[in-house]
């Protein structure tokens, strides 16, 4: 919609009412806020929940790969021959074997659930990265030492170079009972992968070693799986579910999270249908105002009508006027949250300072810190959404302005 010279210079007078028109400015100034406010809310809390979505997809999917195969009786024995198999599937990035068992261990007097995780030598040293102190390249096979979480080495009161105790209940059989095995493993590294249930449970070993405390030979527990796309899981391993039937059962991430994503995704369109109410809301301030405009206008219009104006051009000036304030406050919104999501870690510890709560319980929230990833896809469809709707609250009162009769209006004036 091109305006002409004459058109835009009417629409931008309309845009900036004078002093006797106070209220409907501050109509046009509240319906500009209130634009703002509700495109900024749907940018957060959409970036924050797709954030929140990914990187607990990340850091669980990165962990514990993107499909989980498991022996009937927790143990695999035959699981190299199965591990060659799996890593000849077309799709499969990569497969390692693992051994996930959970055990208690002790500390100074402090006991805690553990679950120790046996992992290869490249598994280890992909934790590198998350390690906040010591050094992954000390466990090697043979030697006991381990890595354990940070939440794990708080609880207990313990750091690099304490020893800690693993108590396995299945020790060795006694005339009076059978009698835990208890181990002593130095620690020599603590990491933090940023899942707040891994972070305090997790004793990360070499496969042998964990064989060993375990008593479990040769065999493992599982093998854990990464594909190419994880949307397309299912697909990739089919050829594997028929060929380990009876042996073993393969889980992907969806089958062993799917509740949780499922909760998210329900959260994130009912979030986004009611944040959606309040750009609506802020198109309902935009149509009274320029109900009251055309009112407040209408001699004015009038008199534009007998001087030529048609009622295109009156049409056009309405539009505009009710969609550039519309334009401004979704300008406005973005500006604004993308501002919050680059300050949301200062915002969070802020409102923390000024409540006395703690608003960001990792316990509750299963990551540390408050996430967020923008999806562009959204951010226009939010953008697209408020314009569209800014635009539709313009046509009755610019077709209102449009149809007024000249003759009618200047009769008694």
């Amino acid at each position: 919609m091109i305006l002409s010279p004459f058109e835009w210079t009417i629409a931008k007078r309309y845009m900036l009412p004078g002093r006797g028109e106070a209220f409907i400015t501050l109509v046009a100034g509240i319906s500009l806020a209130a634009v703002m406010l509700g495109v900024a809310a749907l940018v957060i809390v959409m970036s924050v929940m797709n954030g929140f979505r990914a990187e607990l997809l990340d850091k669980i999917v990165g962990l514990n790969g993107h499909a989980i195969i498991q022996a009937y009786g927790g143990r695999l024995d035959d699981w190299e021959n199965v591990l060659e198999d799996v890593r000849k599937t077309p799709g499969v990035v990569r497969a390692s074997p693992l051994i996930e068992q959970p055990l208690l261990g002790s500390f100074n007097g402090r006991v805690e659930a553990v679950l120790i995780r046996g992992n290869t030598q490249a598994d280890i040293n992909r934790l590198s990265d998350k390690v906040v102190s010591g050094d992954l390249s000390t466990l090697k096979p043979g030697e006991n030492n381990v890595a354990i979480g940070s939440r794990l080495a708080m609880n207990l009161g313990a750091t690099v170079g304490d020893t800690i105790t693993i108590i396995n209940p299945m020790g060795r059989s006694t005339p009076f009972g059978t009698v835990p095995r208890q181990i002593g493993y130095k620690i020599t590294a603590i990491f933090e992968i940023g899942v707040y249930d891994y972070d305090q449970s997790f004793v990360v070993m070499p496969i042998p070693n964990a064989q060993t405390l375990l008593l479990t030979g040769n065999s493992i527990g599982m093998i854990e799986v990464k594909t190419v796309n994880p949307d397309t899981v299912d697909q990739t391993l089919a050829p594997l579910k028929s060929k380990l039937a009876g042996q073993a059962v393969v889980s992907n991430w969806k089958e062993i999270n799917g509740s949780l994503f499922q909760a998210l995704e329900v959260e994130r369109v009912a979030m986004f249908f009611v944040l959606s109410i309040i750009v609506l809301v802020a198109v309902f301030n935009i149509l009274s105002s320029l109900i009251m405009l055309v009112r407040a206008k209408t001699r004015d219009i009038a008199i534009l009508r007998t001087m030529g104006a048609t009622r295109r051009s009156l049409l056009k000036i309405f539009v505009t006027t009710g969609f550039v304030i519309g334009a401004i406050g979704t300008a406005a919104g973005l500006c604004l949250g993308f501002i919050v999501l680059y300050f949301r870690q200062g915002i969070v510890h802020f409102m923390e300072i000024v409540t006395g709560q703690n608003l960001w319980n990792p316990e509750i929230r299963f990551l540390t810190t408050l996430p967020s990833r923008t999806d562009p896809t959204e951010v226009i469809a939010i953008t697209a959404m408020a314009l569209v709707l800014s635009f539709l609250a313009t046509l009755y009162p610019a077709m209102k302005a449009a149809s007024t009769d000249p003759v009618q209006v200047l009769r008694y004036e």
